[in-house]
């Protein structure tokens, strides 16, 4: 009776880790961080994805989040296999996973990516100085390109926001950030160079009543990190599927537009040692 017990619960043991093991290589879960409005990030995500379901042979399933927390959580309780994170966010996930997190692809844009300082079309300050004593406006504070980045430069220019602005507010993405600024809510803001071309490219009437104050020396940014323990085989099919993408391809050149890339080339860890730098020296991470 027990040798026919034990053999029965070992069996059940294995028929769950097969259950496991097959829900792992069947189906991938996929986020982002929330930089813009969660109808944009799907509407973006909606052909890669289908295009990775087509190239990976796994059930492709995008799961949005309402802050950048939740993704580097997600990433290291194993809830999402695959996220589109930030520089900073980056950090913050191998961090927290104990450098298990792993970013294997990021745009050739990302290599040199910049942020833009903006203030009200009429606004008469010319330099990052005139803008002490007034009301400003990052993204989210995780944001590498609205907040870590732009603040690090700030600094830089002898500008410490906590102590010169009148006050400051974050807006939670990029294009609430435009809003903010073209409402009056905040007299000046910053946001990532690409979302700003694709506003302005966009006719967006909020970008219509700002404009460019100046914009940020160029650091490395965002990248798609896969969780920790990802089979190797998926982490492989993922990075030949990005790799392969083409916008001259017919079917690729729309996936490419909404992702804003020319092409997409391998990345490491080590690509973001100095957005790790920043942050330290900015006191946003110890």
């Amino acid at each position: 009776m027990k040798h026919s017990l034990a053999k029965t619960l070992v069996a059940a043991a294995l028929l769950a880790s097969t259950v496991t093991t097959m829900a792992q290589t069947t189906v991938l879960r996929v986020s982002a961080i929330p930089d813009e409005a969660p109808t944009e990030l799907q509407r973006k995500f909606k052909p890669l994805g289908d295009y990775l379901k087509k190239e990976t042979g796994l059930d492709v399933q995008f799961t949005p989040v309402t802050d950048y927390a939740a993704v580097v959580e997600g990433l290291a309780s194993n809830k999402i296999d695959l996220a589109w994170l930030g520089g900073f966010t980056f950090v913050q996930a191998k961090i927290r996973t104990n450098g298990g997190a792993v970013p294997i692809v990021q745009r050739a844009e990302d290599e040199k990516f910049t942020s833009k300082f903006i203030v009200p079309i009429d606004s008469p300050a010319k330099t990052l100085a005139d803008l002490k004593g007034k009301n400003f406006a990052f993204g989210a504070p995780s944001s590498t390109s609205g907040h870590l980045m732009p603040r690090f430069f700030l600094l830089k220019a002898g500008v410490n926001p906590e102590a010169d602005f009148k006050a400051v507010a974050f807006s939670g993405a990029h294009d609430a950030t435009v809003a903010f600024v073209a409402s009056g809510r905040a007299e000046a803001g910053v946001l990532n160079a690409s979302v700003w071309d694709k506003l302005v490219e966009g006719a967006n009437p909020n970008a219509a009543k700002v404009r460019v104050l100046l914009t940020t020396p160029p650091y490395y940014d965002y990248n798609w990190t896969v969780r920790p323990g990802l089979e190797p085989a998926i982490t492989k099919k993922l990075t030949d599927a990005f790799l392969k993408l083409d916008p001259n391809v017919a079917e690729q050149k729309e996936i490419m537009g909404l992702q804003r890339a020319s092409k997409f080339i391998p990345t490491n860890a080590s690509n973001y040692e100095g957005v790790e730098a920043a942050a330290r020296s900015a006191g946003l991470i110890k």
